[in-house]
C-alpha cells in the first residue's frame, strides 16, 4: 500500500541522505512531498550536488495529511528545529504509532527539540548522541535501528543502505 510521506527539509541538507532514500521511497511506490517555509522555494544540498523544489508551505500542511515522516541529515534539521511550526508538525508522528518516521544522521534533532525520544530506542550522527541521551533515548551505535516498528533511525551516509531496507520494511508494514 502506497505511503504518502511528509519529507521536512531546507538548504544544507545532506545530499545523498535525501536523494538515496526518496528514490527507493519512489521506486517502492510511495509519494514524498518536502515541505519547508515557503512553497516553490529550491533548496540546496551542502554538498552543492542536489536542489529540491519545495512542494509544500509548512503553514499549508497537516500530520494528518501524512501517512509517514522523512528527516535528512545535513545542517538542515538544526535550522528547522529553530522554527517551532516544525516542531510542532513532527510531534503527533512520533506520538501516533501507525505512522512511521524515518530520520538519518542529524535528522533527529528535530525530535529532540520536539521533546519526542524518551525511552525510544535510536541512533544519530556521533556528534548529536550526548544531545539524545540527554533527550532520553536509549542511544545505540548501530548503522540502523528501528524502535516500535515505528521509528528508524541511522548513523550517517554508509548507513543508507540499511537505512532505506529497514525505512522500506516498516513503510510496507
Amino acid at each position: 500500500m502506497s505511503k504518502k510521506i511528509a519529507c521536512v527539509i531546507t538548504d544544507l541538507f545532506e545530499d545523498i541522505e535525501y536523494t538515496e532514500p526518496v528514490n527507493a521511497f519512489k521506486d517502492a511506490g510511495h509519494e514524498v512531498v518536502t515541505i519547508e517555509k515557503e512553497k516553490g522555494k529550491v533548496v540546496q544540498g551542502k554538498q552543492g550536488e542536489t536542489e529540491v523544489e519545495i512542494d509544500a508551505s509548512i503553514d499549508d500542511v497537516k500530520p494528518e495529511d501524512f501517512d509517514a515522516l522523512f528527516i535528512p541529515g545535513g545542517f538542515s534539521p538544526d535550522q528547522l528545529r529553530a522554527d517551532d511550526r516544525f516542531v510542532e508538525f513532527v510531534k503527533p508522528f512520533m506520538a501516533d504509532k501507525n505512522k512511521p518516521v524515518l530520520a538519518i544522521c542529524h535528522g533527529p534533532q528535530l525530535l529532540i527539540t520536539a521533546k519526542t525520544l524518551e525511552g525510544r530506542m535510536a541512533t544519530g550522527y556521533k556528534s548529536i548522541a550526548q544531545d539524545m541521551i540527554n533527550a532520553g533515548a536509549n542511544f545505540k551505535d548501530e548503522e540502523v535501528v528501528v524502535c516500535h516498528n515505528d521509528l528508524v533511525t541511522s548513523r550517517n551516509p554508509n548507513d543508507i543502505p540499511a537505512f532505506n531496507r529497514e525505512s522500506l520494511k516498516v513503510l510496507n508494514g
